[in-house]
């Protein structure tokens, strides 16, 4: 009877190889903690200047701007007052409607436009730094006199000339970039929770 073939050193190096593609992600997130403090006390000086925090992204990164924006009016890892922060991808109604009505390029620079003001600041997370509702997003955000924050991919993109800071990660996979995303937003939510924590 022939024997079975053993996969499972083939699948232990594959996963090694890969565990090891995530660890240098995220260790290349230590080069950028200049940049992440940055950006963390902007958001601190947004909101003490009585300004909110705008979040946005697509699918992941979707999920990602809804973890920070739901982490700031709730809570991280202390109890503290709420920080003014809205997801614009938390409300089905209104994306679906814009999508129908105006396009889903303009679903996220369409409630800028309704609820940012001067003052406030966006935080937009794309993986490609190209999606076009993000960019539109960033434009108008910029016209209105908010400070725009982005978590983005590798550097260069369209979206980090809108930004007035930008996290970015030279030559990662997407799925890695949204791990480091992840890893910076946790880093903000820290400061926010010590500066701010009461």
């Amino acid at each position: 009877m022939p024997e079975k073939p053993d996969h499972s050193t083939a699948s232990t190096v594959g996963a090694a190889a890969s565990f090891e593609r995530h660890l240098a992600a995220m260790q290349s997130v230590r080069a950028a903690l200049p940049v992440i403090d940055r950006i963390a006390e902007r958001i601190e000086a947004t909101l003490r200047g009585g300004g909110k925090v705008l979040t946005c992204g697509n699918g992941g990164s979707a999920a990602e701007a809804l973890h920070l924006s739901e982490e700031m009016i709730g809570r991280f890892s202390k109890d503290r007052p709420p920080l003014a922060a809205v997801c614009l991808v938390s409300d089905p109604t209104a994306m679906t409607c814009i999508s129908n009505d105006f396009g889903f390029e303009n679903v996220f620079s369409r409630q800028v436009q309704g609820l940012g003001r001067k003052g406030d600041a966006l935080v937009a997370l794309t993986t490609s730094g190209r999606s076009r509702n993000v960019l539109l997003a960033l434009q108008e955000a910029r016209s209105r006199g908010m400070t725009t924050i982005g978590l983005l991919g590798p550097p260069g993109s369209a979206a980090e000339v809108l930004c007035d800071l930008a996290f970015t990660l030279p030559g990662a996979e997407s799925a890695h970039v949204q791990e480091a995303h992840l890893l910076v937003i946790h880093l903000v939510l820290e400061h926010l929770d010590r500066v701010l924590g009461g």
